[in-house]
């Protein structure tokens, strides 16, 4: 872009290319000045702004990896971050220093004047050492352990990303929104998606984004042609957002499980000149595939993850790692130019996800393991099937959620289902279901109970069934598995209240009801339809 075209806006605000530059190299001079080298370490800690995108972009120049720090963590867990990182440098804002655990490295204010640092210069610095090969960035997600481990990406692995997707044409006169927390992934393809392709990088503030009349009177506001949502919102915003939807060249979504009715239901209002759903974990920057809909591949009655981005490959693999059929399940792994370095600091961790790609003459290739169930279709496309740690063993029984979940998504009147192993008593795990329903459906956990019954054997069969109007998110977009509530008594099936006669009976609904937890037990009740098991 022309140094004098607007590079980024937020609310009132607007800096040129040009600008934006200036302040990056200057930053980047005092990063290099406080001693910072390639791969070295510098945290953010600041709200989305143009001060932020400066830092990240200022960062970059100095040759080292930001390390986005999400300002609503809690202490402790920022403060286990910034131990595992080390970083060299930070950076963050006056107004939220006092959010900060106490930290050793130095500390510069984005926001602040600093008229040391006017006096340095405004043209690029000269890293000389840096490679495509050098970390860009470090970024933590949750961890199997309770503590959340830091992906380490390289520069070649987000040029992978920018250049090479065949299925969004970025370029100088477009206008992307940048929605994603700069803790997410999604948030590096929408920044240098944006900037590297010349096109004007819109700010959306989490309070706007949360807020869907305001989240629309923005996009519109600002002419904005690229937009990318995690599946989430997208499921949410399909009724309120549906104009603001359509008049987009581009929107994407993907980054969580989604369903082909909202793709449906968006398609009833019309819908936007492209519309891409996309896959991608982490460890391989942001999106790896993407499928670009239409109403004829609508037909196929199941939603695509698509297939590879350029310079990438995928593999779906059986437990020991060879090739499936066409149609049959397997674990999806990831190689390519987008596969990050590893795990900072956790050798062990990388080196069992990180793996050689037997498939590749190059003897450095590597592929990610990235524990996702899918399988190849006859187009050439892959179907995500869910996750293979989502398979559980209760009683002795192993069981896979996304079976259940398939055949709930079948049943009269259901938009959406999960299910989850909830263990809310000790010693006692059960399945619940958690369901949306469909437009002025009404759904009975009797009804699906039977459904359900004629198709799955019995110890597969939830023992509750809660209704939601939607799911609960994070504040990445992404689904809030911890905050779905625990069932109550309208959750699972129960008959006509009639008190309990005579001594046995009264004796026996007494047990009933502390072994099960519920308030009420009538003698007309069954057992295991109250959510008990032998």
């Amino acid at each position: 872009a022309q140094p004098d075209a607007i590079a980024v806006v937020y609310e009132e605000q607007r800096i040129s290319y040009g600008e934006l530059n200036r302040r990056a190299n200057q930053l980047a001079h005092q990063l290099l000045a406080l001693g910072v080298r390639p791969d070295d370490r510098v945290a953010l800690f600041v709200e989305r702004s143009i001060d932020m995108v400066a830092g990240l972009l200022g960062i970059l120049k100095a040759g080292a990896a930001y390390v986005p720090l999400d300002t609503a963590y809690p202490a402790e867990r920022l403060a286990y971050m910034l131990a595992d990182c080390a970083p060299v440098a930070l950076l963050t804002q006056i107004a939220l220093q006092a959010s900060l655990p106490p930290a050793e490295m130095p500390v510069l204010l984005l926001d602040r004047p600093d008229s040391a640092a006017d006096a340095l210069p405004a043209t690029n610095p000269e890293v000389p050492a840096l490679t495509s090969r050098h970390l860009a960035y470090v970024i933590y997600t949750s961890g199997s352990t309770g503590m959340p481990k830091g992906v380490m990406v390289e520069h070649r692995n987000v040029i992978q990303l920018v250049v090479n997707e065949p299925c969004v044409r970025i370029t100088a006169h477009d206008k992307m929104a940048y929605c994603a927390n700069p803790a997410f992934d999604a948030s590096t393809w929408e920044i240098w998606g944006g900037l590297l392709n010349g096109s004007r990088l819109v700010i959306v503030p989490e309070q706007v984004l949360l807020e869907p009349r305001a989240f629309s009177q923005l996009l519109n506001r600002e002419a904005v042609t690229i937009l990318q949502l995690t599946a989430g919102l997208f499921r949410q915003y399909i009724d309120s957002m549906a104009s603001t939807f359509c008049g987009l060249h581009y929107l994407l979504f993907g980054g969580d499980r989604s369903d082909l009715h909202s793709v449906l239901k968006l398609y009833k209002h019309n819908s936007p000149r492209n519309l891409i759903h996309t896959y991608g974990p982490t460890e391989t920057i942001a999106f790896t595939t993407t499928y670009a809909l239409t109403e004829a591949s609508l037909q196929m009655g199941v939603l695509p993850i698509g297939s590879p981005i350029a310079n990438t490959r995928a593999y779906i693999l059986d437990a020991r790692q060879q090739p499936v059929p066409l149609g049959v399940s397997g674990e999806l792994y990831i190689a390519g130019a987008g596969v990050a370095r590893g795990y900072l600091n956790r050798p062990e961790l990388t080196a069992e996800r990180f793996l050689a790609d037997p498939f590749s003459t190059d003897s450095q290739a590597r592929m990610y393991k990235t524990g996702d169930l899918g399988r190849w279709l006859p187009d050439g496309t892959i179907e995500y099937l869910g996750r293979n740690d989502f398979q559980v063993k209760i009683r002795g029984f192993r069981i896979e959620l996304g079976e259940i979940e398939a055949h709930l998504a079948a049943c009269h009147g259901v938009r959406e289902a999960l299910v989850l192993a909830r263990e809310d008593n000790p010693g006692d795990k059960r399945l619940v279901a958690y369901l949306l329903a469909q437009s002025g459906a009404v759904l009975d956990a009797a009804t699906l109970r039977t459904a359900l019954a004629g198709l799955l054997p019995d110890y597969m069969v939830p023992a509750a069934f809660v209704t939601l109007d939607s799911f609960p998110l994070t504040p990445n977009g992404k689904l809030d598995r911890q905050a779905l509530p625990a069932p109550d008594r309208d959750a699972v099936v129960t008959r006509s209240y009639e008190a309990p006669q005579g001594d046995v009976e009264t004796a026996i609904a007494a047990i009933w009801q502390e072994l099960l937890g519920i308030e009420r037990v009538g003698r007309h009740d069954h057992f295991f339809e109250l959510g008990g098991h032998s």
